[in-house]
């Protein structure tokens, strides 16, 4: 199978346009009160300069279902606000160690390992108040449910929480390709996932679009770790807003050095072909989840 390539979309200034969405949002979410450093320290992890993928997905499923957006939009900076936490545990000493995200300073360097602590613990509780408060009362309860219990799924012991155990116990170690799939399919793929189902739900979808934008979360969900795990290692620290080649110093399971580096890319093609024909085939159209799924591939092919 083949990438498509989109010829007259612009995909740059969609996400762009929809981060812009996501962002005022949030700013009004994380206004600052007290105690002030807490929220002054989640705000410098949720609005510093990161892609926001996951909740800009969350739009698009829920455009793609026929769905308005400001009914989706507490749910899509939730999900953004559980992806920073991760990111803020995931940088502390006692995790991967790194010393800079996005650019900028991790959390702990600027905050203290601590309040970073606090911060990323704060994110997650906060997460799901965003979505109780804020959801539009038009909103079907049992919708809103739903949506809390996939995002603490996708959160929890059996999503982000349980690929990053696995990911630490199997530090410097050799492991067989299926736990390489169990760490990379929880660690970063769920939060896909329930970005695509988050915004499908919410929008009444039928079963079958659920499960096609299920199917499509995942697979880029997956091509998206593999693209992390193949940049690290040709990414510079300009480029990657962050330190290149920790995966090796700590002793990192990933997918080049189980497959190799172009056994990696050419499977970061193949799982955006797949995600890009599941759209085709379930009439799902939508020019920017093409465009996102072509978009993984062009990072690590051009």
């Amino acid at each position: 199978m083949k990438i498509i390539k989109q010829k007259n979309f612009d995909l740059p200034k969609f996400l762009e346009e929809n981060k812009l969405i996501i962002k005022s949002h949030l700013e009004k979410y994380l206004e600052i009160r007290f105690p002030q450093t807490i929220w002054e320290a989640m705000r410098y992890t949720v609005l510093s300069n990161g892609k926001m993928i996951r909740p800009v997905l969350t739009l698009e499923s829920a455009r793609v279902c026929g769905g308005e957006i400001e009914n989706v939009i507490p749910a899509a900076c939730a999900i953004e606000m559980i992806h920073s936490q991760s990111l803020i545990h995931d940088d502390l000493p006692c995790m991967d160690n790194d010393d800079h995200r996005r650019g900028n300073p991790t959390n702990h360097k600027a905050f203290g390992e601590a309040t970073a602590v606090l911060t990323g613990d704060a994110l997650i509780s906060l997460a799901y108040q965003v979505i109780i408060e804020n959801t539009p009362e038009k909103i079907d309860r049992n919708a809103v449910l739903q949506t809390l219990l996939e995002l603490s799924k996708a959160a929890g012991p059996s999503g982000i929480v349980a690929g990053q155990i696995i990911d630490i116990q199997s530090e410097n170690r050799d492991i067989d390709f299926a736990t390489l799939d169990y760490i990379h399919i929880h660690k970063t793929g769920t939060l896909f996932k329930c970005a695509m189902r988050t915004g499908a739900i919410l929008s009444s979808a039928s079963a079958e679009k659920l499960k096609a934008l299920t199917e499509y979360g995942q697979l880029i969900g997956y091509a998206f770790q593999i693209a992390d795990d193949i940049l690290d290692i040709k990414g510079t620290k300009e480029s990657l807003g962050k330190t290149p080649g920790k995966d090796k110093i700590s002793g990192k399971n990933t997918h080049p050095l189980l497959y190799g580096l172009s056994g990696s890319i050419e499977e970061v093609e193949r799982l955006c072909s797949s995600a890009q024909q599941i759209l085709i085939e379930n009439n799902l159209d939508s020019p920017a989840l093409i465009g996102i799924a072509g978009g993984i591939t062009l990072k690590v092919t051009g």
